[in-house]
């Protein structure tokens, strides 16, 4: 990891970095300091800014599957009528596979034909959902995500980047 961290800092040097890795059925607290350790080695080679570790109970894309219309739109279709059952928000963190899940239901959205949907790429269209989400704030009843939005803060507080 500390190796991945070194080379994306070589490759888009930024002011705030965030590392992820899901927890995976580890207690968060495991995998954050994970993270730190690899940020203190990466550190050795090169400059590391203030960062931030996110920690989803089981994957990333979990977060991603409550906006039925930020899916929508990264699938091509904002104004798709293909229905679409997302999980509850209770359920998120419980999902066995939620990138599958995230990739059906853009496959679902775009309203292809069987022939076109074999070349729908829902890798790519899976990055631009959080792009078209406008409000995260349901997700703050999912316990990983009040933790990455305290985190955040912390940072934010701590650099003296918070106004007033």
């Amino acid at each position: 990891m500390s190796e991945r961290i070194s080379r994306s800092l070589d490759l888009y040097p930024c002011d705030l970095l965030f590392v992820h890795r899901d927890a995976e059925g580890d207690p968060p607290h495991v995998r954050t300091e994970e993270m730190h350790q690899a940020l203190a080695a990466a550190a050795q080679r090169v400059q590391v800014p203030p960062s931030v570790c996110v920690v989803p109970v089981r994957m990333q894309e979990a977060w991603l599957l409550f906006d039925e219309q930020a899916i929508r739109w990264a699938a091509g279709n904002p104004h798709g009528r293909a229905s679409l059952v997302l999980p509850p928000l209770t359920m998120l963190a419980q999902l066995p596979d939620a990138k599958r899940l995230l990739y059906d239901l853009l496959r679902e959205a775009s309203g292809l034909t069987d022939r076109r949907r074999r070349q729908f790429r829902a890798l790519t269209r899976a990055r631009r959902v959080a792009e078209a989400i406008n409000d995260f704030s349901p997700l703050r009843m999912l316990c990983a995500f009040r933790r990455l939005e305290d985190e955040i803060r912390h940072v934010v507080h701590t650099h003296g980047w918070h106004h007033g």
